[in-house]
């Protein structure tokens, strides 16, 4: 529905997007998420994965999901707080960004120690996709309150998450290019693509870093390098570790 521009909005032609907010539903919305990357991940073990994903469980270990998790949580908050940190009220926060780049150091590091070579992450590209993505519209249905709202704009496509001002719904880019970017990893899949076996992964982290580089400048995060933010960085060095990984899997294949 549209109605009258209020005052402050910047949007065109005196019209823009209202969306009504509620910070609680972020919560629902990352039960669900957890919830249906649980899920696809159990069916996409059980129709493709399983195969691949035998001979590697034997060789990573138990203490591998600890690496992974730890890896995850610290890094979410690290990035988090570190960029809520610069604001002009600085609090504790976490990052879907921070996470990944948490999870993969933790991993990388584990791997290296044991003399493990081969991707380990072929199994959780589809549900952290699927996760992301669903994840990101409870962000956007959060509102303000979720810090991760977008720049004022003017286009016709702009939203008031309920300060008055049309913004960018960059949460809900971010979902389209995880949705996106999952069908068609799935597609692949389906067909058995062989880079869904070796390289998905590695794929999947360059996706994510590429979109999510870009639309870090329509958000209005302190900038630390530059134009850059804290995010952007970590976007930039997940491309060259993308790269590098993606790869040595290509050679080795």
């Amino acid at each position: 529905m549209t109605l009258p521009r209020r005052r402050g909005s910047p949007s065109p032609g005196g019209r823009f997007l209202i969306v009504h907010t509620d910070p609680h539903l972020h919560l629902l919305f990352d039960l669900l998420a957890w919830g249906s990357a649980a899920a696809l991940g159990r069916l996409l073990y059980g129709w493709r994965l399983k195969a691949m994903a035998a001979p590697i469980a034997a060789r990573i270990g138990p203490a591998y999901a600890f690496a992974l998790a730890f890896g995850a949580i610290a890094g979410a908050w690290a990035a988090g707080s570190f960029n809520t940190g610069l604001m002009a009220v600085p609090h504790p926060s976490h990052s879907i960004a921070g996470a990944l780049a948490g999870a993969i150091l933790a991993v990388e590091l584990y791997k290296w120690r044991r003399g493990i070579r081969i991707s380990t992450g072929g199994i959780w590209v589809g549900p952290i996709a699927l996760g992301i993505a669903v994840g990101r519209i409870g962000c956007f249905f959060a509102g303000v309150a979720d810090e991760t709202y977008g720049t004022p704009t003017t286009r016709p496509w702009g939203v008031d998450l309920g300060d008055g001002i049309a913004r960018h719904p960059v949460q809900l880019y971010e979902s389209a290019a995880m949705f996106g970017f999952l069908a068609i990893y799935l597609v692949a899949l389906g067909r058995r693509a062989r880079w869904t076996r070796t390289r998905a992964f590695y794929l999947f982290v360059m996706v994510y870093a590429l979109q999510r580089f870009a639309w870090e400048f329509l958000k209005p995060y302190p900038r630390i390098a530059g134009p850059l933010d804290l995010f952007q960085l970590l976007c930039i060095a997940m491309i060259f570790y993308a790269l590098a990984f993606d790869a040595r899997a290509r050679r080795h294949a």
